[in-house]
């Protein structure tokens, strides 16, 4: 990790425009990622694949912690990962109320995986050289022009860069200086000035390493996972899965005195004993309390700079929809990262408005089942009960796995690197071709033709 950023003091007056024209240079475009999370990573990793030069700034002083297979990363995932093929539903009883099944390996050509959080992230982190990453530094402003973005942070140093990636989280420090930059010319949308919707409470953690003897089922080649839905009188819904044995920290979700909270919920049963027994379990700075927030922004992009992952759209949690987002967010703006050439103002204005244009229905899309998604496993009303029973007992599997498999479908890939061979029987959801892979295959074309004629 560096601190060593070729940064200076801000020069008197910041970033001023000039009556230059705008530059256009064959040299690829120089990013500045903001955000070292699950986004920021996996696009510098696909950026440094791409020989794109980039810089991550990360606000925190440490961290701890199809295109997996593209990048080569897959088996290292599976290393730390158990297959899951479903989530069973119970009553705080203990009393069934359905099954999830989601096995489709011979159709979709990989197994539902689960793994713990910062497991990934480490790997990810652990991929991107040292020089390109910079830790303590907390973005306050930037400025852009027609001549490139200037990144200012904290500690009164300033990076030049020729395009701004916002990868810094749901309340993203390079969101909200665009948007007040926005709002005061205008420009900014009426529904990006509300508040993100508050719901859910959760107190999200990891065990230290359990005794098998006691809980065999970590032994298991498969996770189980557990949803207990508690009755009318207690508001609670526990979620518990076999991940890893490793204890969970993570910079995202700071811990907070939760004590009072557990002690609680410390009665409730499990099939895995008590909440009380995970409890002494767990090292108690290894929990944390989130509040799953949802929010769809309209502004992703204004002049060089562009917003991704949490930054950009805030879902309910299921089924890992952040993180997965967030790394199909990565791949796809380095496609359009790819096709800027020459780099120009003009050609980076297009590439960021057409990724948003690209990427946009497909997160707009996923809203609606992250509400479903939420009401199914937290729900404690009686509209959701009844919506969980219809679920569970009358919708056929069929169209639980239709579903599914209309989920899965959509696998974007990086298109400057060889493409990961089909895995399963269904066919992926095309994506958009690179512009600048299909015109050097044109040029590459018309050059054997004129050559031939000679």
């Amino acid at each position: 990790m560096s601190d060593n950023t070729e940064t200076k003091p801000i020069p008197t007056g910041g970033f001023k425009g000039s009556d230059l024209p705008p530059l256009v240079t064959d040299r690829p475009p120089r990013v500045l990622i903001a955000g070292a999370g699950l986004a920021g990573l996996f696009l510098g990793i696909l950026l440094e694949k791409a020989g794109i030069p980039y810089e991550i700034f990360e606000r925190s002083a440490q961290i701890r912690h199809l295109a997996f297979e593209q990048l080569g990363l897959l088996d290292e995932l599976l290393s730390f990962s158990k297959p899951s093929f479903g989530v069973t539903m119970l009553t705080d009883k203990l009393k069934p109320i359905g099954k999830i099944v989601a096995k489709c390996t011979d159709l979709i050509g990989y197994d539902r995986v689960l793994f713990a959080r910062p497991e990934l992230h480490d790997m990810l982190f652990n991929k991107i050289p040292k020089e390109k990453l910079h830790m303590s530094k907390k973005v306050l402003s930037f400025q852009q022009n027609h001549e490139g973005v200037m990144l200012r942070f904290s500690d009164n140093t300033t990076i030049h860069g020729d395009i701004l990636v916002g990868a810094d989280g749901a309340h993203s420090a390079v969101r909200q200086h665009l948007y007040k930059s926005l709002e005061k010319e205008g420009l900014l949308p009426k529904a990006d000035t509300k508040a993100m919707n508050k719901g859910y409470i959760s107190l999200v953690g990891t065990t230290n390493a359990l005794d098998p003897i006691k809980y065999p089922g970590v032994l298991d080649e498969e996770s189980e996972a557990f949803y207990m839905v508690g009755d009318k009188d207690t508001p609670y819904t526990l979620g518990i899965s076999e991940i890893a044995n490793d204890q969970f920290k993570s910079s995202d979700w700071v811990p907070q005195q939760n004590q009072k909270m557990m002690d609680e919920i410390r009665h409730f049963k499990t099939p895995y004993g008590n909440m009380g027994d995970l409890f002494d379990a767990t090292d108690v700075e290894g929990v944390s309390k989130v509040y799953f927030e949802d929010m769809l922004f309209e502004t992703w992009n204004h002049g060089r700079t562009i917003l991704i992952g949490d930054a950009a759209h805030k879902l309910l949690p299921s089924s890992g929809a952040g993180a997965v987002n967030a790394m199909q967010d990565a791949v796809l703006l380095a496609n359009h990262l790819y096709d800027i050439f020459p780099t120009s103002f003009e050609n980076i204005k297009a590439a960021l408005t057409e990724y948003k244009e690209e990427r946009f229905d497909a997160i707009k899309d996923q809203y609606p089942q992250s509400y479903v998604s939420a009401k199914l496993i937290f729900g404690h009303t009686f509209s959701e009960r009844v919506l969980r029973h219809v679920v569970f007992n009358w919708i056929p599997k069929s169209v639980q796995h239709k579903q599914l498999l209309k989920d899965t479908a959509y696998r974007p890939q990086a298109n400057f690197l060889p493409q990961a061979p089909k895995r399963g029987s269904m066919d992926a959801i095309p994506q958009r071709p690179s512009k600048r892979i299909d015109k050097e295959r044109e040029e590459t074309g018309k050059n054997e033709v004129a050559a031939t004629a000679l």
